[in-house]
């Protein structure tokens, strides 16, 4: 043990205590000097200071935490030197040991000495500069001559731009929990059930609904089953008496539910957000959307029902984090005087899925929703809440009308298109000429005709008769449709008109498909499946064959037809790891290999299924591809910015750095997507078309790099190499050079815990906690979701025009 650890591992049971042991001293360290402050509840709360010194973490023990005023000095006892890596531990010490407690990390960064701190140190009194991601600015450590069994120094913030009041400002209480996890604090203790409990919490003046994810078949669990109502979603807000209703785009139709709205207010709730669904029901006691549609057109509130199903939020206590269980028995205990001929509750119904799916069909009913036991209600698409359809049917924008025949009035069909999910274009989808009446007929008719154009909205409009005569319109009203199958070319058959609707976005509408089960691994010949591939997490080689038949569907579009390179651990992340780019000695499945004469280099493209399951039998954890792909091997269809930071430097760094480079991204008129590297940084791709060649697209991405580096110098570098980047940010543009790679989308990363490089939305930037946050066993609840932050990308045309290489000092 190294003399300045001894004291550290002479307190520590490291059979017993999951802290790291701190064996040797690493290396010195080329990279910036990191801190960590450790929030830490031992026999009391109180939080480390740790500032990194000669290979360990100097180390003082604040009782009342660090204070952002000047005027607050804050007792700061010095304790043992800790080893680096302690500055990512957290977890539970075990009772009876040394500092038995629970430990996050409450900030972490770099520190920079304003003078020599080796001198400054010893003379014990140290001034430097932070920057975190909680604290930042000018601080003092300095040494007292009080008394005690350990040194009693002092820690105070110096009178900058940083600097806050204590009252006015307590940034303990302001931000308590972990920048590394979503803990506040931890426990290694076996685990129990999360018990998610109601707080109390202002009214939200908006709420987005919770969304059902469409599924081929129930799943296995345990689930919840309520019929799925044909009609319109809407939520209540109650407010002291005061009752909205608004739609799932927040619309409010409170003026056309009024009577829904009394209903509501004799409930006398002091507030309340409450979800459920509008129908009317046919004779026979199914909802019927064209009978809802006809009393919205008739302005006749009388037969629409109230189901209601979910109570977010009631009495001042916001219950979305709580069970479905708890919501909905609060939801029962609230409506049990409610007029049930207005309003009702939403039973579920305990029998098997099957069994009830098949008698929801017999009675004609849309479907079932399913909702998972113990599931918190979240305001976007969720795999906890399911929908099981009894036939197809969804909504069509409609886009033209035809003329009638014979005896019939108004109109003969009406011309259905869907939004192509990749392209984002609207295609013909086919016609719908039966469901009407006659009364309906006419009112339709009247509602179209003012959107009629000269021509068609569609890309491609349907060829010969079926678009002879059409009238065109501009796609704004949704057409609810069932039908018995759709053609490989996408056209609706046998299909019936169940109603208009407008509360949804007619932009927003394409195919809806159901989640698929994913490729089955039981067909793959699997050597050694119990192998232990991450020690950390005693993750198998199994486990990464059923990730990557998992994630299938989500990482094949972004392999296909793209040169790949591999990284390969056949013993495992404790062994060698190999990097390899073309498919010899590989024994793969229908894996395609060009010859050196055709790219400049042998390469092999796995964009199979069966390729893909074949290269994790060959040990395969990462797959990197190249920007460009067999359409044109010269031709880059792509560039991608990779930020590489100095290890030491806090996430908070990264995320400006990520959010300086799409700012001027953005001035240059270029889209980008983003994904998280599953290592360190960020990346950020911009889709191109094929072009600029290799050397054009290289140099562009290089002028980028040069420009930021040049306007922030101090946080970004064009240079590569560990001595260009310490406390900085290198924004890699070397990837864009032929035959360099990068990580692709959705591949394990060969690190402890196996995380993923995962795309996100532009505005989820800001709520990452680190670039490896998603994991091999983290990752399905997020893919579950069914939301594709890069949905957008196929449809993506843009070019490396002569006015941005002018911009950037290239012309």
């Amino acid at each position: 043990m190294p003399k300045p650890l001894q004291e550290y591992a002479h307190k520590r049971n490291f059979d017993a205590t999951p802290e790291p042991a701190g064996a040797r001293l690493p290396r010195e360290s080329s990279g910036a000097l990191q801190y960590c402050i450790q929030k830490h509840d031992a026999s009391h709360l109180h939080y480390d200071f740790r500032l990194e010194l000669d290979g360990t973490l100097k180390s003082w023990a604040i009782p009342k935490g660090p204070s952002l005023d000047p005027k607050v000095r804050r007792l700061a006892v010095h304790v043992e030197d800790h080893p680096l890596d302690y500055a990512n531990f957290e977890g539970h010490i075990p009772e009876g040991h040394y500092g038995a407690g629970d430990v996050i990390v409450w900030d972490r960064g770099v520190w920079l000495p304003e003078g020599d701190p080796h001198k400054d140190y010893a003379k014990g009194k140290l001034r430097f500069r932070l920057q975190g991601e909680k604290l930042s600015g000018t601080w003092n450590l300095f040494r007292t001559h009080l008394a005690g069994k350990k040194e009693q120094w002092l820690l105070v913030k110096s009178a900058d731009t940083q600097a806050r009041p204590e009252a006015e400002y307590n940034v303990l209480e302001a931000e308590p929990d972990s920048v590394l996890s979503d803990r506040t604090l931890v426990t290694d203790k076996p685990p129990r059930p999360r018990r998610p409990r109601a707080k109390k919490a202002p009214l939200p003046d908006s709420l987005k609904p919770q969304l059902a994810t469409l599924v081929e078949s129930p799943p296995e669990g345990d689930w919840r089953y309520e019929v799925k109502f044909d009609g319109y979603r809407v939520l209540a807000r109650i407010d002291h008496g005061k009752v909205q209703l608004f739609t799932r785009n927040g619309h409010d139709w409170t003026a056309k539910l009024a009577r829904q709205a009394a209903a509501l207010k004799t409930l006398k709730l002091e507030s309340a957000w409450l979800d459920g669904e509008m129908v009317v029901n046919n004779s026979e006691g199914v909802a019927d959307f064209q009978a809802l549609q006809n009393a919205f057109d008739s302005a006749s509130d009388a037969s629409i029902l109230y189901y209601l199903f979910d109570a977010p939020y009631l009495n001042g206590v916001d219950l979305r984090p709580c069970p479905l269980e708890q919501r909905r028995a609060a939801l029962a205990k609230v409506l049990e005087d409610a007029d049930d001929s207005c309003v009702r509750f939403s039973a579920d119904f305990d029998q098997t899925p099957q069994a009830l799916l098949d008698s929801a069909c017999r009675l004609q009913l849309e479907g079932l929703i399913g909702k998972r036991a113990g599931s918190p209600y979240v305001s976007r698409r969720s795999s906890d809440w399911i929908k099981l359809k009894c036939k197809q049917r969804q909504e069509f924008v409609v886009i033209g009308f035809t003329d009638p025949k014979g005896s019939r009035e108004a109109f003969g069909a009406l011309l259905l298109g869907l939004h192509d999910p990749d392209t984002g274009e609207l295609r013909y989808a086919g016609k719908v000429g039966t469901g009407f009446d006659s009364a309906g007929l006419k009112r339709i008719h009247q509602r179209l005709s003012p959107l009629q154009i000269k021509k068609t909205p569609l890309a491609q409009p349907p060829a010969g008769a079926e678009a002879h005569g059409v009238h065109w319109l501009k796609p704004q009203v949704l057409a609810e449709v069932s039908y018995a199958q759709m053609t490989r070319d996408g056209i609706v058959r046998h299909s019936v008109f169940h109603g208009l609707r407008d509360d949804k976005p007619a932009r927003a509408i394409s195919l809806e498909q159901p989640v698929k089960t994913p490729p089955s691994t039981s067909c793959l010949h699997l050597t050694h499946p119990e192998r232990i591939v991450d020690a950390s997490t005693d993750a198998t080689k199994r486990d990464i064959a059923e990730y990557y038949a998992h994630v299938a569907p989500w990482i094949l579009p972004h392999l296909k037809r793209r040169p790949v390179a591999l990284v390969r651990a056949p013993d495992g992340l404790a062994g060698e790891l190999f990097f390899q780019k073309n498919a010899a000695q590989l024994n793969l499945p229908d894996v395609e290999s060009h010859d050196k004469a055709e790219t400049g280099q042998a390469v092999m493209i796995i964009d199979q299924a069966n390729t893909l399951l074949g290269a994790v039998q060959m040990n395969t954890l990462e797959l990197h591809t190249w920007n460009a792909t067999a359409q044109d091997f010269d031709k880059p269809d792509r560039l991608v910015l990779d930020l590489d930071p100095d290890p030491a430097l806090p996430w908070k760094a990264m995320l400006e750095a990520t959010q300086l480079t799409l700012t001027l991204l953005d001035e240059l008129g270029l889209q980008v997507f983003l994904k998280t590297s599953g290592g360190k940084g960020m990346h950020l791709v911009v889709p191109l078309t094929r072009r600029a060649g290799w050397d054009e697209v290289k140099a562009f991405s290089h002028a980028i790099v040069k420009h930021l580096a040049g306007l922030f110098p101090e946080r970004l570098s064009a240079v590569s190499g560990p001595k260009n980047r310490v406390g900085r940010i290198f924004i890699d543009y070397l990837r864009n050079g032929k035959g360099a790679t990068t990580v692709c989308a959705y591949s394990l990363r060969a690190r402890e815990g196996l995380p993923v490089s995962v795309p996100i939305h532009r505005e989820e930037l800001t709520e990452l906690k680190g670039a490896n946050q998603w994991t091999l066993h983290t990752v399905g609840e997020r893919l579950a979701e069914g939301d594709d932050p890069w949905a957008g990308y196929a449809k993506v045309r843009q070019s490396i025009t002569k006015d941005m290489r002018r911009r950037l000092g290239l012309e």
